[in-house]
């Protein structure tokens, strides 16, 4: 059930839900329900009313982020919603390829500030303004912003470059709740309101992946440390110590179980009753820290004799309150400087950036003293900042660039500034002046002198029914009442140069790093005799500090990011129209969302616009030129960059033939909205995506091409290589035959030798005597001296009847004849058989000297009837070597 709000409980509460819807369903025609409207712009007409019915239905519907032009509306919702932040919405936005057209969302604005370092246009360094209210959400936004940057920032392909964006994101993460303990704290309008400012600098490198980051901090409320306003708290660290610390630990930090704790436990006591204990934890001697905060030194004199005064009881409590806040001070900066140097990059490491500003959001108790009046200064400049850069600049800029424009007007804050901070006499001016005077200031003499001084400002008010002194600022988020008490004590922030020299001697380690005994390093708190009078005050310093990061913001391209506190209660489901209202009046969120609507975000000078652009010419298809028309080969070729608005223009209607979207070109730059952004990226993308074919489609003919030649150039070397080898082994074997032949002849020849060895004498002498076969006749003397010639011939006859070429058939036969003296008269007496005729000749033996008659031994050429068989046993010597080439099968 809904609770009550504004007067009214939950039963009217749900009929006043109704009645919301309808009166929007009849404003908006029916045609899309309040919470699907995704941009206020869209909201007709803009006004505050509608504009607030419209964010009341989408909190409703647990919707809580809201475009409004160039602004993104975040509603704090006051209850866990997990899935809204969850790495895996952070990677579906980056992956978007139009992110816009997703629900609106803290990671659109950090999608579009990251591609904006990518350069659409240019690389220009982004920053993200996070504004509101203490308790709006400006710290939470700020934690998922830089989550959300951590991971998208991280490249995919270098798993190295992913560890340092990793360690990076896991540094910066860390200590965020470190620095939340000892610069966040419980005031009355929120639980962890953030007591001082910082902008945290993301370090990208050219390729867009995070190498580094870097923190600057921003008027730390050091005066909590002493004291609290009723139902407020300290920083958070002395709660988190003491309930966090083990017994060990409160031993030796004096921190008793059930205790409780502040400056003097009881008004009533004295310095001495908590001197001991500071002592010990300062490692300071107790008698000096004791002197030092009840005696106070004076140098005077030409000579600068030292004077030593007693200090009254409430010098000592100053004294002591500014020893508290100096050590916590320099605590914080130490801390801020470690975090500084585990995360930030080297220089030349990096090339763009993303800044994220958190600073305190405006802020009015029942009793605003001098850290409200630099809180709501600082947001005061933040939202001239605003209005400088966008509302009051753009409007200017179209009139100056020619474009037709009708003015919309706007709360401007710049009256209120020169009260705060305006030359030559303004309320920061008069508190200095005060702090310079050496004479004791009372409330109530401060007082007079800013209403006499700046009487009749139309941002000055008085409260005359207040009973202190008092005076009134009208800010752009509503009129405070700040306290004169104090301000000219705290703006002056005293710190006495023996405390710094005490602090120097302490013998605690962090002590001795904080606080260094080196006499060159003067703090700013400590100046010598001679330089009293241009000692910086507090609002100088912060003044300066915020100058300043002023500068590095006009430096980026903003991103604003409005958060707006539903309640005052912190509950979700609840929504106080009254409140919100202030703030949408105080934001002038109206006005911008006008502006927004009838605007053009994008600005871009001729000259980058054509570099960037000109190349969408190729989408055309070859026409006759024009005057103003592409170059005549269809716009293929580039044309020098023209720079006069007429001819500007016809290139630009060239080029945007295909991309119908509202572009304005005014006298020196092009004036677009998001949506023709998109549409002229889109199209650019298109042209490289044709000319990145193009280059493939040529690379992959070359790389054929060198491939094919290669191809060739292989063959060509494989080819000469083989016909080297087979030349080589060609001659190898020609080689190895001609040492086969030439071991063949000599065998040959040896093996002649050793058949004529065998046969029985040179000469054969014939015998009258012989014997002769049965049935031969004696032959003619003439045929005897022809069978003795033949005789001495045999072998060649007989080598010629065992070849395998030569004389065949009969004429074979009679050489046989003749060379063994067979007769001739009666050849049916004997039968021969050839080698081929038969298995080799085995042996042919002759007889003793003085006989004819040959002895067969198995041989082809054999008597068949008269020459027995020899045995296998007595083939010898060369018989043998004929019966191996004679065997059957020998080839």
């Amino acid at each position: 059930m809904l609770q009550q709000v504004n007067g009214h409980g939950s039963g009217s509460a749900a009929h006043s839900g109704e009645s919301l819807r309808e009166d929007l369903k009849e404003l908006l025609g029916g045609e899309v329900p309040p919470q699907q409207l995704n941009d206020l712009t869209k909201v007709n007409p803009v006004t505050l009313e509608t504009v607030l019915r419209c964010l009341q239905a989408r909190y409703m519907a647990d919707t809580f982020y809201t475009n409004a032009g160039c602004t993104l509306v975040a509603m704090n919702p006051f209850k866990p919603v997990p899935q809204l932040y969850s790495p895996e919405l952070m990677r579906e936005y980056h992956a978007a390829s139009q992110p816009q057209t997703l629900k609106p969302h803290i990671f659109t604005v950090g999608e579009q500030t990251y591609r904006n370092v990518k350069s659409l246009i240019e690389p220009v360094n982004q920053s993200v303004v996070v504004s509101g209210e203490s308790g709006a959400g400006k710290t939470w936004t700020s934690r998922c912003l830089m989550k959300f940057y951590a991971v998208v920032a991280a490249s995919p392909m270098s798993w190295e470059s992913h560890k340092v964006a990793e360690r990076i994101e896991q540094r910066i993460l860390n200590s965020n709740p470190v620095m939340e303990a000892f610069g966040n704290a419980c005031t009355l309008r929120n639980s962890n309101s953030s007591r001082f400012g910082k902008f945290i600098q993301l370090q990208l490198n050219g390729a867009q992946q995070m190498t580094g980051a870097a923190v600057q901090t921003y008027l730390l409320e050091k005066t909590r440390v002493a004291c609290q306003a009723p139902s407020e708290r300290n920083f958070h660290i002395f709660y988190q110590i003491y309930k966090g610390a083990h017994a060990e630990e409160r031993v030796r930090w004096r921190l008793p179980e059930g205790a409780a704790f502040s400056w003097l436990p009881h008004p009533e006591r004295t310095l001495e009753g908590s001197v001991g204990t500071s002592a010990l934890l300062l490692g300071l001697p107790e008698d000096h820290l004791l002197e030092t905060l009840q005696i106070r030194t004076i140098r005077a004199g030409r000579g600068q004799q030292v004077f030593q005064k007693p200090c009254s009881q409430a010098e000592c409590n100053t004294r002591r309150d500014c020893l508290a806040k100096l050590v916590y001070a320099r605590l914080f900066d130490w801390l801020v400087s470690v975090i500084n140097s585990s995360i930030c990059a080297a220089p030349d490491s990096w090339t763009t950036f993303i800044g994220l500003l958190d600073v305190y959001g405006f802020e009015s108790f029942p009793n605003n003293s001098l850290e409200q009046l630099c809180i709501n200064y600082a947001n005061e400049k933040l939202q001239q900042h605003f209005v400088a850069h966008y509302l009051r600049a753009q409007q200017e800029e179209y009139a100056m660039e020619g474009l037709a424009w009708s003015f919309v007007s706007y709360q401007d804050n710049q009256p209120c500034l020169d009260l705060i901070e305006g030359s030559p006499v303004s309320i920061c001016s008069l508190i200095n002046e005060e702090c310079r005077l050496n004479r004791p200031s009372s409330a109530a003499q401060l007082q007079t002198r800013i209403e006499s001084a700046l009487t009749g400002h139309p941002r000055l008010g008085r409260d005359r029914l207040s009973p202190e002194p008092s005076f009134i600022v009208l800010h752009y988020a509503g009129p405070v009442r700040y306290r004169t008490a104090g301000l000219v004590e705290k703006n002056k922030d005293p710190v006495p140069p023996e405390l710094t020299s005490l602090l120097q001697q302490s013998q605690d380690p962090l002590l001795k790093v904080l606080f260094p005994a080196d006499p060159e390093d003067k703090s700013p708190e400590e100046p010598s005799g001679q330089n009293r009078a241009p000692v910086l005050t507090v609002v100088s310093k912060f003044k300066a500090s915020l100058e300043q990061l002023l500068q590095v913001l006009h430096g980026t391209t903003p991103h604003y990011i409005r958060c707006i506190k539903p309640n005052s209660q912190a509950q979700a489901q609840i929504f106080h129209r009254e409140e919100v209202l202030s703030q949408l009046e105080a934001c002038g969120l109206v006005e911008t969302i006008h502006i927004s609507a009838a605007g053009f975000p994008i600005r871009v000078s001729h000259r980058n616009f054509m570099e960037r652009y000109q190349l969408l010419r190729r989408l055309r298809p070859a026409i006759t030129p024009s005057p103003h028309g592409p170059c005549p080969d269809g716009g293929r070729s580039e044309c020098p960059p023209c720079t006069e608005p007429a001819t500007l223009q016809g290139l630009l209607q060239e080029i945007l033939h295909t991309l119908p979207a509202p572009l304005h070109c005014g006298r020196t730059k092009v004036f677009m909205t998001d949506s023709t952004l998109e549409l002229l990226e889109r199209g650019r993308a298109q042209v490289l995506e044709q000319c990145a074919r193009h280059i493939q489609r040529g690379w992959r003919r070359h790389r054929c091409r060198t491939q094919a030649r290669r191809r060739r150039a292989a063959v060509l070397i494989q080819a000469a290589v083989r016909s080297w080898l087979t030349r080589k082994h060609i001659q190898q074997l020609h080689a190895a035959a001609t040492v086969i032949k030439r071991a063949w002849r000599e065998w040959r020849i040896r093996m002649a030798f050793l058949a004529s060895e065998e046969l029985d004498g040179v000469e054969e002498k014939h015998s009258p005597h012989a014997p002769c076969s049965p049935g031969s006749s004696p032959l003619p003397p003439a045929q005897t001296r022809l069978q003795g010639a033949i005789t001495r011939l045999w072998p060649l006859g007989l080598a010629l009847a065992n070849a395998a070429v030569g004389v065949h058939g009969f004429q074979r036969k009679l050489v046989v004849f003749a060379c063994l003296q067979l007769p001739v008269g009666s050849p049916r007496s004997c039968a021969v058989q050839t080698a081929q005729e038969q298995a080799g000749v085995l042996s042919i033996r002759a007889l003793p000297q003085g006989s004819i008659r040959f002895h067969c031994r198995k041989s082809p050429l054999r008597y068949a009837d008269t020459c027995p068989g020899p045995s296998p046993d007595s083939v010898t010597g060369f018989n043998q070597i004929l019966l191996e080439r004679h065997r059957p099968g020998h080839v």
